[in-house]
């Protein structure tokens, strides 16, 4: 299956959808775009691993870095795609395929764009940090990073979405002591006393903060609970897994400071942190961009590899097709007029 991104735009985003690449299995896709983006003489096209990348060197002012993942979560009966009235179907088509069908048109399209451009197509980003493409292109290539200005084509309703939120996982572990249960009054049950760490949680009112004009709400929530070895064991452990999902005007650490304050008292064993992203949309080239799509900005309440391009000090928003809300979703889909806003509003943006 060949990739024709000169060709129908609902068209190409099918046959994207329709090549399946769950994490880990993204080298048919990379394979097809790089073959799509060869022939054009006014792209330099790299390849790292099953990360595709093209640039444009026109000696423009300012270089732009537009990126999108090609890896989906696993597959759930739901390719090949399909349409109903204005939707398109499928594993991918929300998060986020769209977006990458957009970027792959409008790359071949844009042969003079007012800026230099670098077009990222990379891996593994549906699933741990380390394994992600641009964790590795970080640390080996950064220079193909930087830019003035970066967009990660991640859904977001075709509306801008400023920064992005931080995130904390850790555990909190009870200790008791163990005992037959039929003579309960020997021993302390662990599960008992984490009552007193899920009421924290479930009478925490999460902090909804503004941070450079946009309003983000945090969460701080359990996620998880593991206890006991035996119906008849008082049990001597239990084990509550919580994530902390806090706005980026908090570093990591103040996030930790944060949650060890509201569970005053208890050992906090973290075990996972990314730092969000501020908007940056005071930025002179966030402004642009914003003035050429159009719309209110609103804060994306969850973490994107706009904190990588941040950490890196290149100021990133998020503006893709798709409802954030339906990625991962076994119905997930696209509706196509995003699919057209994205695009037209990236080449009114660039030209």
């Amino acid at each position: 299956m060949s990739l024709d991104p000169r060709g129908d735009l609902i068209a190409l985003f099918r046959a994207i959808v329709d090549i399946e690449s769950v994490s880990g299995n993204e080298r048919e896709l990379a394979d097809q775009i790089e073959l799509a983006l060869r022939p054009c003489a006014h792209l330099e096209v790299l390849r790292d691993g099953d990360t595709v990348i093209a640039r444009t060197h026109l000696g423009r002012d300012e270089r732009v870095v537009i990126a999108g993942h090609l890896d989906t979560v696993p597959v759930a009966g739901n390719l090949p795609s399909w349409v109903e009235g204005d939707l398109v179907y499928g594993r991918g088509t929300c998060d986020m395929k769209g977006g990458v069908a957009v970027m792959l048109a409008a790359a071949v399209a844009l042969e003079a764009p007012s800026s230099d451009l670098t077009w990222i197509f990379y891996d593994h980003e549906e699933v741990e940090s380390a394994a992600n493409a641009l964790t590795r292109i970080a640390a080996t290539r950064p220079e193909l990073l930087t830019g003035g200005f970066a967009v990660l084509m991640e859904p977001s309703n075709a509306r801008v979405e400023g920064g992005c939120q931080g995130t904390l996982r850790f555990t909190v572990t009870t200790t008791g002591r163990a005992a037959h249960s039929a003579r309960a009054w020997m021993g302390h049950n662990a599960i008992h006393d984490a009552a007193d760490v899920l009421a924290r949680l479930r009478d925490h009112v999460p902090e909804r903060p503004e941070v450079d004009g946009l309003r983000f709400h945090e969460g701080l929530e359990a996620v998880g609970i593991a206890g006991g070895i035996a119906g008849n064991v008082i049990p001597d452990r239990c084990t509550i897994a919580i994530n902390y999902r806090f706005a980026p005007h908090r570093s990591v650490e103040e996030a930790k400071d944060y949650c060890r304050a509201v569970l005053d008292g208890y050992e906090l064993t973290f075990t996972d942190a990314a730092a969000g992203a501020r908007p940056g949309l005071d930025r002179p080239a966030a402004a642009a961009f914003v003035a050429a799509v159009g719309g209110e900005p609103s804060a994306k309440f969850g973490w994107t590899d706009v904190a990588r391009f941040s950490a890196l000090g290149v100021p990133a928003v998020n503006f893709g097709p798709g409802n954030p809300e339906k990625a991962h979703a076994d119905d997930e889909f696209c509706p196509v007029a995003d699919l057209y806003t994205c695009r037209d509003a990236l080449l009114r943006w660039l030209i």
